[in-house]
């Protein structure tokens, strides 16, 4: 199965040691991290994910782990 683009993003932002999670509370998204991340995952989420579109961004952050609210 061939990886899509933001699959790729996310996939490599984790590689790189990113902590962000996605919060997905009334189909809404956020993201959250309790910890610093290395430099180069901090660079790459702030080049590679914040530049691209809003529906763009919320698909990488459909990619990362989850945080569950009751």
């Amino acid at each position: 199965m061939e990886k899509t683009h933001v699959r790729e993003l996310a996939d490599e932002y984790l590689r790189l040691g990113g902590h962000r999670r996605v919060v997905i509370d009334d189909n809404e998204t956020s993201v959250r991290s309790w910890e610093d991340e290395p430099p180069e995952a901090e660079k790459f989420w702030l080049t590679e994910v914040e530049t691209l579109s809003p529906a763009a961004q919320r698909e990488v952050q459909l990619m990362l782990r989850t945080i569950n609210r009751m």
